[in-house]
């Protein structure tokens, strides 16, 4: 039954007849020139397994693209699909996010060296390569690097890794290929024009990122760089503040959640100076500070005409500062939005910025200012307490096996991070800064999610609706938020509102495979053996599970497959017996055949 990129919605499968369907499913056909087994939850370990996309692959001719994500792929099943595309010279565009899901760290290495090298005896030329959600580490840059500095690579425009651990070796590494690819595509008179670079929550820091600042200089061609959540700092951001100038057609740069300080601010403010192409900034989450903040302003009265959005929320920015910005995006008409929201305006200063924009007819642009730390207090000031905090405090490549270590482990590097002093912003304790989501779900705490205010849920919901689609994802955000859980009242009710706005946003999509949620859950764990690390289980993944099997959005179906597992398999939930044995009680008893 294949499906055109039209889409035939509404396939309803019962548990029984997935195994069925997969053939049927898996041979899909969308557009000309595309094969798409897309968000199928195959289990592809062996040749046999993919005998049926190898044989569509070998029947496409002038195929272009492969979509291989939200399924996962061995090594033996890489090396078939690999063999087939060795005579696909017409390929473009690798979709191949999320489709390591359950394996082996060492696994992934092979898997993608096979697959490049299909590519390169091909005679590809690719537009596209997407690799993101893999977690593969440094290794898994390894993996790919010989594909990078390949002449299939030379005409590269998109490359995605967000989420990839790659850390700052992996960071040095893809930087030295795409320099490679550049100076040996120049070589040959068609010079590599990277148009888009996209690798958030990779921890690059420092190092990382001013390897990748070099590459970025040399490559000159970019349109959009997305690297939130690295854990950047002002040396960082003041190399890729340097390099982005050199790339005139900028129109996207997504900084969120690093760290600039006003050295870094003031850096970046310089570059944008050069650049009038951009139309979105984000530098939320960055502590860009009060001098920042009129650094950009200053930046922005100068140049920036074609500016649609920006974002310097949650940056320790005083009223002063924020109403210097509020008039230089005066006469931005191509403004949409203009975010302040978790600064130190006071409640007089939110209404002084209100009042500016409004007598500039630009009020509606203004985000909401709900989360306003309220004024700086005596103690608190613009010095540069943090700027001198370790310029230095990247770590050598000792650093980047922790890099293998799987998202779940997150709780606990705040943890480490907060003992070391490594990237840790001085605020007073008298008034914390509130985190934003991101930031809850990158190192959840119950005072995070409780800071996060009553519209929490929403928060939640909007920021993980990008991960609907991918079901593992999913499943991870629930065990993030569950984590969490305590008995005490308001923490209790602010986790189960939060996961229940996400799961059923989830369970309603017509797209979200359940059943593939269901087995990552099951996995993740320690419930299914699928030679992948299982989270350590808490009392509170258990005890918010009782909860959603119980709500009206959480499909009957799945109920019989939790009880069958968290029996034969319990001795996995040991350290939370307790939890544990309510939950198999409960789902007992409502259990559709009880």
């Amino acid at each position: 039954m294949p499906r055109c990129n039209a889409g035939r919605r509404g396939l309803v499968m019962a548990a029984e007849d997935v195994a069925q369907l997969a053939d049927s499913l898996a041979k899909t056909q969308v557009g000309e020139a595309e094969l798409s087994y897309k968000g199928q939850g195959l289990k592809l370990d062996n040749a046999a397994s993919v005998e049926t996309i190898v044989r569509d692959i070998k029947a496409f001719q002038g195929l272009q693209a492969l979509r291989l994500e939200g399924n996962t792929v061995g090594v033996e099943a890489a090396q078939a699909i690999a063999k087939a595309l060795e005579d696909k010279s017409d390929f473009q565009c690798c979709y191949w996010s999320d489709m390591f899901t359950g394996r082996l760290r060492s696994e992934i290495p092979p898997a993608l060296n096979s697959l490049g090298a299909a590519l390169m005896t091909a005679g590809a030329r690719l537009r596209v390569l997407d690799l993101s959600d893999n977690a593969f580490g440094p290794d898994g840059v390894k993996g790919i690097e010989k594909l990078l500095k390949s002449e299939a690579c030379h005409t590269l425009q998109e490359l995605r890794l967000n989420n990839c651990g790659m850390g700052i070796g992996g960071g040095k590494i893809l930087a030295a290929s795409l320099i490679e690819c550049h100076k040996q595509s120049s070589a040959k008179g068609a010079a590599l024009k990277l148009k888009v670079f996209i690798a958030g929550r990779n921890r690059l820091e420092n190092d990382g990122a001013t390897a990748l600042a070099q590459a970025f200089q040399m490559i000159g061609s970019l349109e959009e760089v997305h690297m939130p959540q690295n854990g950047i700092n002002h040396p960082g951001v003041t190399a890729l503040a340097n390099a982005l100038q050199h790339n005139s057609q900028l129109r996207v740069v997504n900084l969120n959640d690093n760290t600039f300080t006003k050295k870094g601010a003031i850096a970046m403010a310089q570059a944008l100076k050069h650049l009038r192409s951009v139309q979105v900034i984000n530098f939320g989450d960055c502590l860009v500070r009060s001098e920042g903040a009129a650094a950009i302003a200053e930046a922005l009265t100068e140049g920036l005409p074609l500016l649609k959005e920006l974002n310097l929320s949650f940056g320790e920015i005083t009223e002063e500062a924020a109403l210097v910005v509020a008039r230089a995006v005066h006469r931005k008409e191509h403004l949409e939005k203009l975010d302040l929201n978790g600064n130190s305006l006071g409640e007089e200063g939110c209404e002084a910025l209100r009042e500016t924009l409004e007598s500039m007819n630009m009020g509606e642009l203004l985000g909401s200012l709900s989360d306003d730390e309220g004024e700086p207090g005596d103690d608190d000031d613009d010095d540069d307490v943090d700027e001198n905090e370790n310029d230095d405090d990247d770590d050598d490549d000792d650093d980047d096996d922790d890099d293998d270590d799987n998202e779940e482990e997150d709780v606990d590097e705040e943890d480490e991070a907060e003992d070391s002093g490594v990237n840790q912003v001085t605020t007073p304790p008298s008034a914390p800064r509130p985190p934003d989501v991101g930031s809850f779900l990158s190192f959840p705490s119950p005072d995070k999610l409780l800071r996060l205010g009553a519209k929490r849920a929403l928060l939640i919901e909007q920021q993980v609706t990008w991960i609907v689609g991918n079901a593992g994802a999913t499943a991870e955000a629930f065990l993030k938020i569950s984590s969490v859980y305590k008995e005490e009242e308001d923490v209790k009710n602010a986790v189960l509102d939060s996961v229940d706005a996400v799961l059923r946003k989830a369970f309603s999509s017509q797209s979200f495979q359940s059943f593939q949620f269901i087995s990552s859950l099951l996995v993740m764990l320690g419930l299914l053996k699928d030679k992948v690390k299982p989270m350590r289980v808490v009392e509170g993944h258990l005890f918010v599970l009782e909860h959603v099997v119980q709500q009206d959005y959480f499909p009957q179906e799945h109920i019989d497959v939790l009880h069958a597992f968290l029996s034969r398999h319990s001795k996995a939930c040991d350290s939370c017996s307790s939890a544990r044995d309510r939950l198999k009680s409960t789902l007992q008893r409502i259990r559709p055949d009880a």
